[in-house]
């Protein structure tokens, strides 16, 4: 299936502001990258490097005045990767591979440590079979128990203030169920991107969790994982895979994002 997406940012900008941006998609399995667009009005030069999960980052300094930054992609891709028959295992963390390990430590936005964390991670997933069951029984006690809202969060809101708060957007459903997971030893990360089945469309957040070997894509946001995905960037949090950071004084004045699904020719 080929999937297109686009985002469309603006800024008022009151005095030159660095920036860097996490805009451009990953090339890995699942996601074919046929075309992809990263352009800034005015026109000004920027700078691309490779963060230490292997996002694509760019980065420059907006001058003064309206900036439009636009990103679009095209890409072949495969549905949300479906969990197998004989359901993921958990490992335990003396056999994870080294590059995981970092996915189960405390994080700026998911206090996984936290006995709050503990307690809750302890309730949901009582006499479930550690792994998938484990992962599952946390993203659908987040989606029947937090409610969706804009409005009630803003980006200082941390997996702790959420399972208190009881509301919150992609993002911080997507902190909780990582800092849940962690607790119970699981590897878990944020991942960004465009998803197809949204009733209001945004560039948006899930979670990822290492079980039997893999990674596996979970979306506490939907009532069940599934639809069409381009994934720009994942990390351990917010903190890792912020689409823009800014260093001055400019303010966003819109964001508007556009999905679009075409269906193949037989």
């Amino acid at each position: 299936m080929k999937m297109k997406g686009k985002s469309v940012f603006v800024y008022d900008v009151n005095t030159p502001t660095t920036i860097t941006t996490m805009l451009r998609p990953r090339r890995q399995e699942g996601q074919s990258i046929l075309h992809e667009g990263f352009t800034l009005n005015p026109e000004v030069s920027f700078t691309e490097y490779i963060d230490i999960y292997g996002n694509i980052c760019q980065r420059t300094i907006m001058p003064v005045g309206e900036v439009t930054i636009t990103t679009e992609v095209d890409a072949q891709v495969t549905p949300t990767k479906e969990i197998p028959e004989q359901e993921p295992a958990f490992i335990p963390v003396g056999d994870l591979p080294d590059e995981t390990m970092h996915f189960i430590l405390p994080s700026r936005y998911c206090q996984s440590d936290l006995h709050d964390v503990n307690q809750l991670a302890l309730q949901i997933t009582q006499n479930l079979t550690p792994g998938y069951q484990q992962v599952e029984a946390i993203r659908t006690w987040i989606h029947q128990n937090i409610k969706y809202q804009y409005g009630q969060t803003d980006s200082s809101t941390t997996a702790f203030d959420v399972l208190h708060r009881r509301v919150g957007v992609c993002r911080d459903f997507t902190h909780l169920a990582i800092a849940l997971c962690r607790n119970l030893c699981i590897p878990a990360r944020m991942t960004v991107g465009y998803l197809d089945k949204l009733p209001e469309m945004d560039l948006h957040a899930w979670f990822d969790v290492f079980i039997g070997g893999e990674w596996y894509t979970f979306d506490a946001v939907q009532e069940k994982t599934e639809g069409y995905r381009i994934e720009i960037a994942h990390g351990r949090d917010a903190a890792d895979v912020a689409m823009v950071t800014q260093y001055g004084n400019s303010v966003l004045k819109s964001l508007d994002v556009y999905v679009e699904m075409e269906q193949e020719d037989a």
